[in-house]
C-alpha cells in the first residue's frame, strides 16, 4: 500500500511539471505582445535647414527697381555669351555678338521660341540682355534717365530679363508680339512693364522688355494681373499660398529675413527658394499627389 502511495504521488509530481513549463510559455508570449507598439514610428518627411542671409538677394524672383537695387550675390553665375553658345539661340536671331543672358533662362527662352515655331511665329530677336555695371552706367550716361536706369538699378544688371523684337516690325506690331503676350508666362515669363501699371513699377509700357520669374508664378501673376511688386506684396501679405496651377498643387510661402533663418522643407518633394531681394525669402513647394 506505501509503495502504491508513494508511485501515484510520483506520477502526480511528474504531471504537474509537464503542465508549468506550458503556463510560463503562454505568459511570456503575452508579455511580449504587451511590449510591442501599437503604431509604428511617423516616418519624417521634413528637413530643417539654414539659410544664409545672401539667399534674400538670389533668386528669380528677386525685386530690381529704382528703390531696391541689384546686390552682387543676386547675379547669378551662369552668364553666357548667346553668339558663343550657338545651341542656344535655336530659333531666333540676335542684334550683335555681345548679348549675354543667364545659361538657364536661355533654356527657357529656346523652349518657348520652340513652341512658336510650331506654329509659324519665327521672327524673333534679342535686342538686350544682361549688362555689367560698366555698360549700364555707360548707357545711362548716353541716354539719360528718361531711358535709362543708373547702374545696379536696372533688370538687365541680373541677367534674368531680355529685350525681345522682330525682325518683320515692332514688337508691338509683329505677331511675335502678339503671340508673347498670350504664351509668354506658360514658360516661366512676365511682361515686366504693361500697360496702365506705371506708378507701381516706375517704368512706362515696354513691350519688348520680359523678365523671368519662372513657373508657377509666372502663370499666377498674369491670372492675377499683377506686376513683380504687386506679387511679392501679396506673397508677403498672405503668408502662405496653396494654389493649383495646370494640376500642381503648389504651396508658396513668404519667410521674413532673420539673422539665423531656418526653414522645414520638404524630404520628398521639389521645392525652390527665392528671395525678394528687400526682407525675405519665398519658398514654392511643388505638393506630391496621394
Amino acid at each position: 500500500m506505501k509503495k502504491w502511495l508513494v508511485c501515484l504521488s510520483f506520477l502526480l509530481l511528474m504531471g504537474c511539471e509537464s503542465v508549468l513549463p506550458k503556463q510560463n510559455n503562454d505568459i511570456n508570449v503575452q508579455e511580449n505582445t504587451k511590449d510591442q507598439p501599437s503604431e509604428s514610428v511617423p516616418e519624417v518627411n521634413h528637413d530643417t535647414i539654414l539659410i544664409p542671409k545672401e539667399q534674400v538677394h538670389k533668386g528669380n524672383l528677386v525685386l530690381v527697381n529704382k528703390e531696391h537695387p541689384i546686390h552682387t550675390d543676386g547675379i547669378p553665375t551662369d552668364i553666357v555669351n548667346l553668339y558663343k553658345n550657338k545651341e542656344l539661340i535655336q530659333g531666333y536671331a540676335l542684334l550683335d555678338n555681345t548679348i549675354q543672358l543667364s545659361r538657364s533662362v536661355a533654356l527657357n527662352f529656346g523652349e518657348m521660341m520652340h513652341d512658336a515655331d510650331k506654329e509659324g511665329v519665327n521672327h524673333f530677336m534679342i535686342s538686350s540682355g544682361y549688362r555689367d555695371a560698366s555698360e549700364q552706367e555707360k548707357l545711362y550716361r548716353d541716354k539719360g534717365a528718361d531711358y535709362a536706369l543708373p547702374a545696379g538699378y536696372s533688370e538687365h544688371n541680373i541677367g534674368f530679363s531680355l529685350d525681345i523684337g522682330s525682325t518683320l516690325k515692332p514688337i508691338d506690331q509683329a505677331p511675335e508680339g502678339e503671340w508673347l503676350q498670350k504664351n509668354a508666362s506658360e514658360y516661366g515669363f512676365i511682361l515686366r512693364y504693361p500697360k496702365n501699371k506705371t506708378e507701381i513699377t516706375g517704368i512706362k509700357f515696354e513691350p519688348w522688355h520680359f523678365r523671368y520669374v519662372g513657373l508657377p508664378h509666372s502663370k499666377i501673376m498674369k491670372e492675377k494681373n499683377f506686376t513683380l511688386e504687386e506679387y511679392l506684396d501679396f506673397l508677403k501679405e498672405q503668408k502662405n499660398f496653396i494654389t493649383t496651377i495646370d494640376g500642381e498643387k503648389y504651396e508658396i510661402s513668404f519667410v521674413p529675413a532673420s539673422k539665423n533663418m531656418t526653414l522645414q522643407v520638404p524630404i520628398h518633394q521639389h521645392y525652390e527658394l527665392s528671395g525678394n531681394n528687400v526682407d525675405g525669402v519665398i519658398v514654392t513647394i511643388r505638393q506630391n499627389e496621394g
